[in-house]
């Protein structure tokens, strides 16, 4: 067991730009993976040794691998497609039903692809990634396999009908590719032609048309980006009357460009702002605002008649304005309706919005949701029906799957059953003021009535890149934690936006540590309210919450008992350099620009790391297949604290990639390793998972 106190020395000494642990950047070189692998001991023997590990591990694979679970789906045509993963289907079907037979208990699924043979016969790690199935035959589909779980995908063209891969059919080589179906024998591409082709953000800045038949590097030049761009790509609307095709231009991680491709190759640009965003549906344009324009809010949704708008016409209908406490969520069509989803102080509402000939478009309520839940919609069919598919859920609220149409009744689909006891367990809304007086709500999970005292709590958020956390059932996190005795909190902290477009912009760049100070603030909140102590307090989070956690540990070190940080972003210095990195430069500041390389310095917890102050025990989790966020920063920090003598373990999976673990298995490993972490360092009174 580690000491929270191992380094007491006074000694400051920060990383400079000549960097000692460069080397653990070369991802897959011997000496990097030597001593990665030495750390994955470390964190074994520590973690993973004990029965309550053995016991926790197999609670988690248990609820992962239920059969019972809700098999979500999407329709295309007469069936209903799932992609399922159990203990039998590690590596999972792709498989497609009836709504006749999704109706009943147990349905009979007409398997597609087992992704498990086809493993076992290539010999090689596929992790399934997704399919397009061509419109409106659905016979034919553009499957998507990730080697490990990595970002890049092998597309393979694969034959419904004989449930075969199509011999000469499209085919392409992993890469990060963008790939749709414009009719039968075309589609659109981009993806690494070589030299030249991909973006400084390694995605594609070309898009071509390539037909059946044709070798890939032969696809017609439809439009090239900047190699400063992000990504761009094409798709073909095939809405029956509504035929037509697109450009989308990304100009950076928040600002994009959306063109009309007109029949003689010409591009129509649709003259919204480069921060908006732009979605055509047949004869409407819809205009998410992200600044004011035109004298509406940002956060407004409006419309417009597209073809109207295309000749100069700037008369819109507002669908939705916001208020201080109410933002958009989304909105998803039906075949003559549009599904609006906001959120009222992170709290879901859904309307049915319907357009007339000449007025303003007729509101009504879809459903109600229970207060301190999500909803969301699962599914539509646009094309064909008022149908849709409505999933409801909240921290103790095991998911409902509702499917419905507009006008009519709707029907209970399937129940989620519980996964853990939630007796005595309650949900509660509470609002911490941050530094500036900004009140930050936050959702707490745990014991609902009069407690002996502060007990172990997590505090989990992410804090940019628009991201909203809302209420959601989590079998793992409810069986490894608040059933268990802890709480957990989930914070809606600035950078997201749970509020909306400013909500988002008041941590962006150089105002990034507000989104910190709003999440010390909640950390504060709770010891105030007596529900933990620091001691006590956990915080955990991922990616870009990876690095809100190199924050907490560099920043408000005292406020917390533990702290695990996952697929962490942390070398502020360098991250525009490694993988997908130069794609975030919108969200954070660029440090090769001297206005912007300052505050990225003081906001990197890899140069941040001091021996001049205590810290606590961190548990860094990264993948050597993760080609989103590189692993380097995981590593590089490790190095650095174990350099400096505080305790820190890391964990880095083989496989995986940025999104988690490609099986069940790890992914109860990985998070049997959280929670044993955490139990250790919050609570070590606490017994073991039994069984």
């Amino acid at each position: 067991m580690w000491s929270r106190h191992a380094s007491r020395t006074c000694t400051i000494h920060r990383v400079t730009d000549r960097d000692p642990y460069l080397w653990l950047e070369d991802i897959e070189s011997e000496a990097a993976l030597a001593w990665v692998a030495e750390r994955n001991a470390e964190t074994a023997a520590e973690l993973a040794g004990g029965t309550g590990f053995a016991a926790l591990k197999r609670s988690l694979r248990e609820v992962l691998d239920a059969s019972d679970r809700i098999p979500y789906t999407v329709r295309r045509g007469a069936f209903l497609y799932d992609f399922w993963q159990d203990a039998e289907h590690v590596h999972g079907l792709w498989r497609r039903t009836t709504l006749e037979q999704y109706r009943k208990d147990d349905p009979e699924w007409d398997v597609l692809i087992d992704v498990d043979a086809l493993v076992a016969a290539e010999g090689e790690p596929w992790v399934w990634a997704g399919a397009r199935v061509r419109y409106p035959d659905y016979d034919r589909a553009l499957v998507c396999l990730s080697r490990d779980g990595a970002d890049a995908v092998a597309v393979r063209e694969f034959d419904l009908v004989t449930r075969t891969f199509v011999e000469g059919g499209f085919q392409v080589p992993e890469a990060r590719t963008r790939i749709g179906w414009i009719d039968a024998d075309t589609v659109f591409i981009g993806t690494d032609f070589g030299p030249g082709s991909l973006s400084d953000s390694g995605y594609p800045r070309t898009v071509r048309r390539w037909r059946r038949g044709t070798p890939l590097e032969e696809a017609a030049l439809v439009f090239e980006g900047g190699a400063g761009d992000v990504s761009v790509g094409g798709w073909h609307d095939n809405t029956p009357g509504f035929e037509r095709d697109f450009i989308a231009r990304s100009l950076d991680f928040h600002r994009s460009e959306t063109f009309l491709l007109a029949p003689d190759a010409s591009l129509v640009k649709i003259d919204v702002p480069d921060d908006a965003s732009a979605h055509v549906h047949r004869e409407h344009l819809i205009v998410t605002l992200k600044s004011d324009w035109l004298g509406h809010r940002a956060g407004s949704l409006l419309v417009f008649g597209f073809d109207a708008f295309l000749a100069g016409d700037r008369t819109a209908q507002v669908l939705f304005t916001p208020d201080a406490r109410t933002a958009l969520a989304g909105y998803a069509w039906t075949r003559h309706h549009l599904i609006l989803e906001t959120m009222h102080d992170v709290s879901t509402r859904m309307d049915v919005l319907t357009p007339t000939s000449d007025g303003p478009w007729a509101r009504a309520p879809l459903t109600d949701v229970p207060a301190l839940s999500a909803a969301a919609i699962v599914d539509t069919d646009p094309d064909v029906s008022d149908e849709y598919f409505l999933d409801v859920s909240g921290f103790l609220q095991p998911s409902t799957l509702h499917r419905g149409r507009i006008g009519a009744d709707t029907e209970i689909l399937k129940q989620a059953p519980a996964r853990f006891d939630a007796a005595g367990l309650a949900v509660r809304q509470f609002f911490a003021t941050s530094r500036d007086g900004t009140q930050v709500p936050y959702f707490v999970v745990g014991p609902g009535g009069a407690t002996d005292g502060p007990g172990p709590a997590l505090l989990y958020g992410y804090g940019g890149f628009e991201v909203s956390l809302t209420p959601y059932y989590s079998s793992v996190t409810g069986r490894a934690w608040t059933a268990r005795g802890g709480t957990y909190v989930l914070a809606n902290i600035r950078g997201g936006s749970e509020y909306g477009p400013d909500w988002h912009r008041a941590a962006l760049g150089a105002d990034r540590p507000r989104a910190f100070e709003d999440f010390a603030a909640v950390a504060e909140d709770l010891v105030a309210r007596g529900i933990t102590t620091p001691p006590m307090l956990g915080a955990m989070g991922g990616s870009n919450g990876g690095l809100l956690m190199g924050a907490m540990l560099t920043r408000y070190p005292q406020s917390f008992g533990a702290i695990v940080a996952e697929v962490p972003l942390l070398d502020m210095l360098r991250f525009h350099r490694l993988l997908a990195g130069s794609s975030w430069t919108a969200e954070y500041g660029n440090p090769d620009d001297e206005a912007d390389r300052p505050h990225l310095r003081e906001l990197s917890p890899y140069h941040r790391l001091t021996a001049g102050r205590p810290y606590p025990p961190v548990l860094l989790m990264t993948s050597t297949r993760d080609d989103r966020v590189h692993p380097g920063h995981a590593r590089k920090a490790a190095a650095r604290l174990r350099e400096l003598g505080h305790p820190v373990l890391l964990h880095e999976d083989a496989g995986g990639g940025h999104t988690g673990a490609g099986d069940n298995e790890r992914t109860a490993h990985n998070r049997a390793l959280v929670y044993t972490f955490l139990w250790q360092h919050l609570a070590p009174a606490v017994p073991p998972v039994s069984g």
